[in-house]
């Protein structure tokens, strides 16, 4: 997620305590008779009222952040109200390691806490599962990593890997086509395919695709001087194309070679998808009045993904990219907005500007309606955006494809429970912005190994979360044909033409059947031990009230929440919840026994997630402003957890102004794949706020960090 949230400067309130209790997490299901799974609370739903549109026209500036402005207007109830109805001491799973676990109902693995030979008349204490020293916090441009691991830099934006390969150049005086060909900027969400996974075996830890996100541009650092305007306009389209040519993804055949180092195999595998790709769309919403456009009148195709945060995989080896706040790329001047555009925060002016061109390629950034019908302009092309995107890494010559099933929100990421054949595939994805909600897919078909592909992900049923406050959960599904979800929207006064309007429509039809507003849900994990779910709630300083599942007023530090399903499948409508860590300084945190975070862990903003085989979870953070440049938590950050112990240790420092983000591994868990994303966010040509990773004099770059053993032993 980019990094332009702001922090502020006086201390967050404290959490409201109450003595209410929430049900404990079982391995059985939870059954609850008293509460009824799916219950229409008629919210008050305000379409056109307040909108963001009409509050930040005034404000609208180019090459701004990238952060949706906040649009969810309804009065449902806020996570924030529901964790005040709960004590600390539950949401925190409370007390020592045991009393977590007990709480969990989690067994102790025997080798996973062993205990460690005791010495005479030394005290008996178990093995930590966190087998390095904690480093400090630090603000140096640099990378930091504990004694005995090392941090190397690769494919740093600009790196050639297709066409004619093409040379970065210093002064960023690239063209168009060669960033086209090139290694894109401000890497992000990212996975690591063996290159025999296609083979059957996905074992390869030495040769393998590396697929990664490009979230978005720096326009004063993509070109040599910054970008050209005249009258506040955009005057070159050849430095527009670059900027579009440097959003998308990358994938990059890697291998090591005889010295054990990781380099660039020139490969026909080697790929660049940019905001200009030819796309298909596939699902419910594919054919739909609101997808039709000049380009495509069928409203079948489309051109580009953009603003690509957080990823997946697909359990038939395919790649996931998400697109997050893609609506500041568009601008409309029309006066009566229509829903699918107002709830999604547009206004008269986009973020680049791209749309200031003329030509085809540049007007359909403009959705101002201009014609009598949708055929004729770009009304409807913010609606090919917002989706879930797959992508065959293997196959270079493969169509990418918009999944609509999975719904059109700002997709922080989107993460599979554990997969059995012959049961549905079921995924979860954070809407990442202010007040927004998680939803949950699950697909009408199930999974056939071997068989299975992305048709899985185009019918089936979206669901959202309402999170209660005692401690348990519903998913209410998205589903025009399930008469709740047409109750809903009778008590709403609010219609759908088909299922395709409905996902067209995320945001709304969740905030009809009275989701929980939640502190901007970015990346989700699914811990293998035990299928529980986490996701981090990154922050949220617009809160002013709390509720059991988001605790704090003005939550500028953020938390991580966890679910365990009541169904072992994951397909079912219920399930238990609780805070796994409530980050912040050592003075207002929690870590997941219950006690302040302390100078080996304290955090803020948890974005990126992820667990490793072995049920360790590893947490990035995306602070900015003054958290990073005069709070107690030094430069952006990676720590790794144990759920089991409750044990949080801080392992990598980023470099300045960068977000730590994007992590993958190989099979044999020798090698780490991190990126750090916009480091020296805000410099200029003229003015460095970081040179890593080239060193002095040079433009920061973005770039994959491969973290590795000086012993070449396992990371853990």
């Amino acid at each position: 997620m980019l990094a332009s949230k702001l922090a502020p400067t006086e201390r967050v309130p404290a959490i409201r305590l109450s003595t209410r209790i929430s049900p404990r997490f079982r391995d059985e299901p939870v059954i609850f008779s008293s509460h009824c799974p799916y219950s229409v609370r008629a919210p008050s739903i305000r379409l056109y009222g307040d909108s963001a549109l009409n509050q930040h026209n005034d404000n609208a500036v180019l090459f701004g952040n990238g952060d949706e402005v906040p649009s969810n207007n309804s009065n449902n109830p806020h996570i924030r109200d529901l964790i005040g109805g709960l004590n600390r001491r539950q949401l925190l799973a409370g007390g020592a390691a045991l009393g977590t676990l007990a709480f969990l109902g989690a067994a102790i693995p025997g080798d996973a806490l062993a205990a460690e030979p005791q010495a005479k008349g030394q005290p008996f204490k178990l093995r930590s599962r966190l087998p390095f020293d904690a480093i400090p916090i630090s603000r140096t441009d640099g990378i930091s990593v504990p004694t005995g691991y090392k941090a190397t830099p690769f494919i740093p934006w600009g790196t050639p890997i297709t066409g004619r390969y093409p040379a970065f150049l210093d002064d960023a005086s690239n063209s168009a086509q060669d960033q086209a060909e090139q290694v894109g900027m401000h890497h992000d969400g990212m996975h690591y395919f063996p290159i025999d996974a296609r083979r059957g075996s996905a074992k390869s830890s030495d040769h393998g695709l590396l697929v990664l996100n490009h979230e978005y541009i720096d326009a004063p650092l993509i070109h040599p001087n910054g970008p050209t305007l005249v009258n506040g306009k955009r005057a070159s389209a050849e430095e527009v194309r670059k900027e579009i040519n440097g959003h998308g993804v990358s994938v990059v055949e890697i291998r090591r070679n005889v010295r054990g180092e990781w380099e660039v195999v020139p490969s026909p595998r080697n790929r660049r998808i940019t905001a200009a790709t030819p796309m298909e769309i596939r699902g419910p919403a594919r054919g739909n009045p609101l997808l039709q456009t000049r380009y495509s009148p069928d409203g079948t195709a489309t051109r580009g993904t953009q603003n690509n945060c957080s990823n997946g995989f697909t359990p038939w080896g395919t790649y996931l990219t998400c697109e997050e706040n893609w609506a500041g790329y568009f601008a409309t001047r029309d006066s009566d907005v229509s829903r699918e555009l107002k709830r999604y925060g547009l206004r008269s002016s986009s973020r680049f500007g791209w749309e200031t061109l003329p030509g085809d390629e540049f007007e359909r950034f403009d959705a101002t309606r201009k014609t009598t019908d949708a055929q004729g302009d770009y009304r409807n092309e913010p609606n090919h955006f917002g989706w879930i995107v797959e992508i065959d890494p293997f196959d270079p010559s493969s169509t990418p494809v918009k999944r609509t099933a999975l719904g059109r929100f700002a997709h922080e990421g989107l993460i599979f429970a554990p997969v059995q054949g012959g049961r549905p595939v079921v995924c979860y994805s954070g809407d990442d912005s202010q007040n927004e909600y998680i939803y949950k897919y699950v697909s009408r078909d199930k999974y056939r190994p071997g068989n299975s592909d992305g048709r899985l992900l185009d019918e089936g049923t979206l669901y959202v979360a309402r999170f209660n406050a005692d401690g348990s959960g519903d998913w209410l599904p998205l589903d025009i044909n399930d008469r709740r979800f047409r109750s809903a929207c009778e008590t709403a006064g609010v219609t759908f033409a088909n299922q395709g309007e409905v996902l067209i429509n995320t945001r709304l039809a969740a905030d009809i059947v009275g989701a929980t507003r939640m502190d901007r849900p970015e990346w989700g994990a699914v811990n293998p031990d035990n299928g529980e779910v986490y996701f981090t709630l990154t922050n949220n300083t617009a809160r002013t009230t709390t509720d059991a599942a988001n605790p704090r007023i003005a939550n500028a530090y953020g938390h991580i929440i966890r679910w365990r399903e009541n169904s072992r499948d994951h397909t079912g409508l219920r399930f238990d919840w609780n805070i796994f860590l409530l980050a912040g300084p050592n003075g207002d945190s929690r870590d997941p026994k219950g006690q302040p975070l302390s100078e080996q862990n304290i955090l803020a903003s948890p974005d990126g997630l992820w667990f490793d085989d072995e049920g360790r979870l590893w947490i990035q953070t995306d602070m900015s402003g003054s958290q990073l440049s005069s709070g107690p938590f030094g430069n952006n950050q990676m720590l790794v957890a144990d759920p089991r112990s409750g044990e949080v240790k801080r392992f990598l420092v980023g470099p300045l102004g960068a977000e730590v983000t994007g992590i993958t591994a190989t099979p044999d868990f020798k090698t780490l794949f991190i990126n750090i994303q916009h480091p020296g966010e805000g410099s200029t040509a003229t003015n460095l706020l970081s040179t890593w990773p080239d060193g002095p004099g040079k433009r920061p770059r973005s770039a994959t960090v491969i973290i590795t053993r000086d012993d070449g032993r396992r990371l853990l």
